[in-house]
């Protein structure tokens, strides 16, 4: 039942102010985090530097806080909205004023959006993106469920855009519920060197922030102790390796493991009748549609332990959406013939239909040359930090490297029908990328002067959301390839969105 007049200038919900508030103070700590601590800790162990003292650092937190509520209460009385027969309309601004009008014809999505706090004062987001410039985002943060939900369809009602679905929200047909146990193999099975890399990136990063004060704590000296290391025996050495890599790796498990169930928490894909609604999330829920119109690529990812489970990643590339809601557009866990039907879905009369090819030899010695240079900045590492003790790791890093060539090469193919381009790629991962090629914005031959003398050439094609290039291959057929791509997109009278 409508309950709200939108024709009226409306305001968001008053606990809007509350996630305001939280916005502005989250970001600003975020941006003086580092310095609050450092400046923090020597202040508490000196009891106060130069006329700064304990409590007047408190007070003066106290007063930043009042200034940011301040700001966010009058961010909340100058933020109004309304709908005209066709347009969208936006005042925002305390002091320059700022009116946006948008024309419902040129709105191409509308997400919902729920985070922590948001779930704890029971409201949502709506974010409005429009088929302009990525940053012409509009986000309403704080509307109860229903009148959320009631906007969205008001929105899209009486839409001029003709690939624009105007779908009854309210109906519901879910196609596909992931449950726990599928999440928990989802994580189990995931590429935990990413995980390793991201957790390494951050504890150094915070040793490095931190280094003087954990100096002081004696962290290392706790290590030790707890290992039992004695530099004097190679045995206890090469436990102490051992007891840090296993640890390592249950780090890098639990944290996929943990990832992948806050993202993809009650993950459901609701099927409309031309649209796809992704709804997922335990901290942050999202709610967010799939428009076949504006999907530019495809991309299937797989590996040998998720292929054993019959698990399988779809992302769907959108043009005109923001790197960080790219990540959102992600379905994990499906089944094999899940993700053929959705994908027969998104991407109409899609076959495997063309020849498959494989780059020239040529792939391999590139990329033997980066794992080479890989392996000389590991081990100029190494030596810099630790001597020649633990050049030993090469026996593993060398096989490990010579496994990640072959099987970079053996992964690597590229099939071309009369309307799609398929191309596959991966080392530890197994990855498919699908692009229709009416959609194709440019095509360019990448050829350095090295590759120019032997006849080997690249090709990369661009499209809305991102490009993607066939590797390495012979330089008439790279030509041909070209020339085939410009006369498909030129000749059909068929619009990229």
């Amino acid at each position: 039942m409508e309950t709200t007049d939108f024709s009226q200038p409306q305001r968001q919900s008053s606990k809007g102010i509350i996630i305001i508030f939280a916005f502005n103070a989250v970001t600003f700590f975020k941006k003086f985090f580092v310095l609050f601590i450092a400046f923090g800790i020597s202040i508490l162990k000196s009891k106060s530097i130069g006329n700064v003292t304990p409590t007047m650092m408190f007070l003066a937190l106290i007063a930043v806080l009042l200034i940011i509520l301040v700001i966010a209460i009058l961010k909340y009385l100058n933020f109004k909205f309304h709908l005209s027969n066709d347009d969208f309309h936006l005042a925002t601004g305390i002091i320059n004023k700022d009116n946006t009008i948008i024309p419902k014809s040129k709105i191409q999505n509308v997400y919902i959006k729920q985070n922590f706090l948001q779930q704890v004062i029971d409201v949502v987001s709506v974010k409005i993106e429009t088929a302009g410039d990525k940053k012409s985002e509009i986000e309403i943060s704080a509307l109860d469920k229903p009148t959320a939900l009631l906007l969205k369809k008001k929105l899209f009602h009486k839409s001029t855009v003709e690939n624009t679905q105007i779908e009854d929200i309210e109906e519901k047909n879910i196609f596909f519920k992931v449950t726990p146990k599928r999440l928990l193999l989802e994580g189990l099975s995931e590429n935990h060197f990413k995980s390793f890399l991201i957790i390494f990136a951050f504890v150094f990063g915070l040793y490095s922030e931190f280094e003087q004060y954990l100096e002081t704590l004696r962290v290392e000296d706790h290590i030790a102790d707890l290992v039992r290391l004695d530099d004097d025996t190679f045995f206890n050495l090469l436990v102490t390796n051992l007891v840090i890599i296993i640890a390592v790796v249950f780090i890098s498990f639990l944290f996929s493991v943990v990832k992948t169930f806050i993202i993809n928490f009650n993950l459901e894909v609701v099927e409309h009748q031309k649209t796809v609604e992704i709804n997922k999330g335990l901290f942050n829920k999202i709610s967010l549609s799939l428009t076949p119109s504006r999907i530019q690529n495809l991309v299937i990812t797989t590996n040998r332990v998720k292929q054993y489970f019959n698990l399988h990643s779809l992302s769907v590339k959108q043009a005109m959406v923001n790197a960080k809601q790219q990540k959102n557009f992600k379905i994990v866990a499906l089944e094999k013939e899940q993700l053929n039907y959705l994908t027969d879905k998104l991407l109409t009369n899609y076959s495997n239909n063309g020849e498959t090819e494989k780059p020239r030899p040529y792939f391999m010695r590139i990329s033997a040359m980066k794992m080479l240079f890989f392996l000389l900045v590991i081990n100029g590492m190494l030596l810099g930090l630790f001597g020649m003790e633990l050049l030993w790791m090469n026996i593993l890093f060398v096989p490990l490297a010579m496994l990640y060539v072959y099987y970079a090469y053996k992964k690597a193919y590229y099939r071309i029908s009369d309307d799609f381009v398929t191309i596959g790629s991966g080392v530890i991962d197994t990855t498919t990328n699908i692009l229709e090629i009416h959609k194709i914005q440019a095509v360019k031959l990448k050829q350095t002067i090295f590759q120019k003398r032997i006849q080997i050439t690249s090709v990369v094609i661009y499209t809305a959301s991102k490009s993607v290039m066939i590797p390495y291959i012979n330089e008439k057929r790279a030509c041909k390839i070209y020339n085939f791509l410009l006369y498909k997109v030129e000749s059909q009278e068929r619009d990229w969105m």
